[in-house]
């Protein structure tokens, strides 16, 4: 008896709450069942110190209660989303389009015609290598074909350009469950990226699709964090697992939304992780734990790594510490409507060999979007 009183004593102290649950798989679009725990008691896991925020823990049962219940968004679908990113990379990078049309379609293209056109794509953190293979592909053409006819000129410019985006990278999300269980999605970068609003915007987006989808809240340094998160996932009708714990251990949080999402049938688990400074060896030593405790259940099917587009080539430092540390499977880039500076594409799928799978497009809630090669290139040159 007075080995049980200890045991509860040290529970309660420490603060540790561990909530799991299980449904039923839903059909697409009705409402989800309420969940009921099923870990046994003498057999807490490696974690241990994740609760789960859940918007609809009980259906209503009366029409007062309806009434009451906060209300869930319909995300926007993803099509409307690809018609603002054209509109928005036109206005934003059109000063790169122009740029190079006008050089390309004077009347004589000499050496300083050419410095011109490399010093341009250099300003828009195309990169040094991709910028002279781009250069040298133009010079070569022009020469054979001795054109200055605008329309061709565009036509070129057009080729070249898609050429170095690369259209045959894969950049489909693995969001489908698989083996029996969900699709498992780790989310890193530096802070001050946007990381967890991303988490929450991505979220809308896989809801979109009609997936079941469980977040995860291991980034338990920063304090509002978990509650960004969570109230992301409330907006929209999906629920968090994260820490009643002050500064718990990430891997665990990270380790209990994996068997949360499996317990319940989700579709998709997503990880948001703490905005690691990529100089700070003790805390990227800690992603790699995260990520191998994931693995202990079950396999990471995406590591998308996001970069702010505006920070141009400190992206391109940051991303190859993150590729040491992580498998990176895809690239987020927000802020890409708010610069001119689109080559960073080109120079950090170079740098990784992995494809930019998503891009913000502003501060709206829906302002997420699958990135398309031959949209990106249509809308600089437009």
């Amino acid at each position: 008896m007075i080995i049980v009183l200890v045991v509860a004593a040290i529970a309660v102290i420490g603060g540790l709450l561990i909530t799991f649950v299980r449904t039923t798989r839903r059909p697409r679009g009705g409402p989800r069942s309420p969940y009921t725990s099923t870990r046994d008691a003498n057999d807490p896991g490696p974690g241990g110190v994740g609760t789960l925020d859940r918007p609809d823990l009980a259906e209503p049962d009366t029409a007062a209660s309806a009434e009451t219940a906060p209300s869930v968004e319909r995300p926007a679908p993803v099509g409307g989303r690809l018609v603002r990113l054209r509109d928005r990379l036109s206005r934003s990078n059109s000063a790169l389009g122009r740029g190079l049309l006008a050089l390309l379609s004077r009347e004589t293209i000499d050496e300083d015609v050419w410095e011109e056109i490399e010093e341009t794509l250099l300003l828009a953190d195309l990169g040094t290598e991709p910028s002279m293979q781009l250069v040298d592909a133009l010079r070569e053409r022009v020469r054979i074909e001795g054109t200055r006819e605008p329309e061709r000129v565009k036509a070129m410019l057009r080729e070249e350009l898609l050429r170095l985006v690369d259209p045959t990278m894969d950049r489909s999300l693995k969001t489908a469950r698989h083996d029996g269980r969900p699709a498992i999605v780790l989310v890193v970068g530096v802070n001050g990226t946007g990381k967890t609003t991303t988490v929450g915007k991505l979220a809308r987006v896989l809801v979109a699709e009609d997936k079941d989808v469980l977040l995860g809240a291991a980034d338990t340094f920063r304090a509002a964090a978990a509650e960004q998160l969570a109230t992301w996932g409330q907006r929209v009708g999906v629920p968090t697992v994260r820490s009643d714990v002050e500064g718990a251990d990430p891997a665990s949080v990270a380790y209990d939304a994996v068997r949360a999402g499996i317990e319940v049938e989700a579709d998709v688990v997503m990880i948001d992780t703490a905005g690691r400074l990529q100089n700070k060896a003790g805390l990227m030593d800690e992603l790699g734990k995260v990520k191998r405790t994931i693995e202990k259940q079950a396999a990471v099917d995406e590591v998308l790594l996001v970069l702010d587009a505006t920070t141009g080539q400190n992206g391109m430092t940051q991303a190859a510490v993150f590729a040491q540390v992580v498998n990176i499977t895809g690239i987020v880039l927000t802020k890409l409507d708010g610069t001119a500076k689109g080559g960073i594409v080109v120079a950090i799928q170079r740098a990784l060999g992995v494809p930019v799978k998503l891009v913000g497009l502003g501060e709206g809630p829906d302002d997420l979007a699958p990135f398309d090669a031959e949209d990106f290139v249509d809308a600089i040159i437009d």
